[in-house]
């Protein structure tokens, strides 16, 4: 992402921000990094929330969902796997699984008290920059694995068949993982579908198993109007959709903006609330439209479908702009053009649900990242300058354009 104008030292910081090869690290590689590792985190169920910390809906690196209540014998195990997925040792990591059962752990307590709670430091960790991305992948595929070790329940007949699954295009399947592992813990007949499964595919599967409840989850708000097909497409089937993760806020709002028939900001919430009773029926088929009555000014269709040349057009502006980009290698320019294509991403994804804090937390989010990584969060700024320019005839998008710059005007 070039830098801010000031001269000789805007182009210096801008040099170093766009060859820092960390630096917005892509940002759905910082997006799916942290908040897939922090929203994979813990017992981030259907796709939990956030975690409590700050205001709601904050993209917070060291968010986690407060579980409602915990084996508090987990905490010695919890530091044992973790040193044994640190040093990248699936055997021990089983072993300390294995271990904790042994000592009276139930199940639940150690898939998301002791697993659950490794996950969500790995994210930190690596929002740190404390570990690699390729550490965070061997950690979260060694969690992933152990988790197939906990003993198997057979389903109960008065429970009921759940079908869990991430919406289109949502790689972050952890979150809902720990959901179905919990809700099959509990007896229930999980269909677990795994990573973003597209929505037709999906309805076709709820065709053939009539599930009683959809469990949908999505780590990013990027990920919101794919959510919004998945949930109104299950709902005209006859099937409630419980929903979670942290696309849809730390308060469930942007659920309840979707017409989700429930919400749950973590596994064992999900698990209970399902064990309370029957979600209420789903309503008859509707719009998008229908839920998001702004969508008729046609701005977030617009900009949407305008997003690639966007990217383009942003890219070439700052090239003439900063011409210390000329020196960037091609695997640099890469960077930028796809830290442009996220702030693009999220912009359109806040159109959507007309929610400028979609925006602005994630670019306070990536600044916090960008200083961790000690890059200037000023870097962002003349990004949003050039899309001003170019979109000064939406006026939601100049709406959230200007909140953006509000956002980091603290921190340059």
């Amino acid at each position: 992402m070039t830098r801010a104008d000031d001269g000789a030292t805007a182009r210096a910081a801008d040099d170093v921000t766009a060859r820092a090869d960390n630096a917005t690290t892509r940002t759905d590689d910082t997006t799916t990094r942290t908040n897939g590792a922090t929203a994979r985190a813990a017992d981030d169920a259907t796709a939990p929330a956030n975690g409590p910390h700050d205001e709601p809906a904050r993209h917070h690196v060291g968010a986690r969902p407060v579980a409602p209540y915990r084996d508090d014998r987990a905490d010695e195990y919890v530091d044992r796997h973790w040193a044994a997925v640190l040093a990248g040792d699936e055997h021990a990591a089983a072993g300390v699984v294995g271990d904790a059962l042994d000592a009276g752990l139930e199940p639940e307590a150690v898939l998301l008290d002791v697993i659950g709670v490794v996950q969500h430091k790995v994210g930190l960790e690596w929002a740190a920059n404390r570990m690699s991305v390729a550490g965070e992948h061997a950690a979260t595929a060694i969690n992933d694995r152990v988790i197939a070790t906990l003993p198997a329940r057979r389903p109960t007949a008065d429970r009921g068949r759940v079908t869990v699954a991430c919406v289109d295009q949502e790689w972050h399947a952890l979150p809902a993982r720990l959901v179905a592992e919990t809700l099959r813990l509990r007896g229930w007949e999980v269909d677990y579908l795994g990573a973003q499964v597209p929505t037709a595919h999906l309805i076709g599967h709820l065709h053939r198993t009539a599930p009683d409840v959809v469990c949908l989850s999505s780590s990013l708000p990027t990920r919101l109007p794919l959510a919004h097909t998945s949930i109104t497409a299950c709902q005209a089937t006859g099937t409630p959709v419980m929903v979670g993760g942290l696309a849809f806020g730390t308060d469930g709002r942007y659920a309840r903006l979707l017409g989700a028939d429930a919400w749950a900001p973590e596994a064992r919430t999900a698990a209970d609330r399902l064990a309370a009773g029957p979600l209420p029926p789903p309503r008859p088929p509707h719009q998008a439209v229908d839920d998001l009555p702004h969508l008729a000014d046609q701005e977030y269709t617009m900009v949407a479908k305008s997003s690639p040349q966007l990217v383009r057009d942003t890219f070439q502006r700052l090239e003439r702009r900063f011409p210390a980009m000329s020196g960037y290698s091609d695997e640099q320019r890469e960077r930028t053009a796809e830290d442009l294509a996220h702030i693009v991403d999220f912009l359109t994804a806040a159109l959507y649900a007309d929610a400028d804090e979609i925006f602005t937390d994630f670019l306070t989010w990536t600044a916090d990242v960008l200083t961790v990584r000690g890059v200037p969060a000023r870097s962002l700024l003349p990004a949003l300058d050039l899309l001003q320019e170019q979109l000064r005839d939406f006026p939601r998008t100049r709406r959230l354009l200007d909140a953006g710059r509000a956002a980091l005007d603290p921190r340059h």
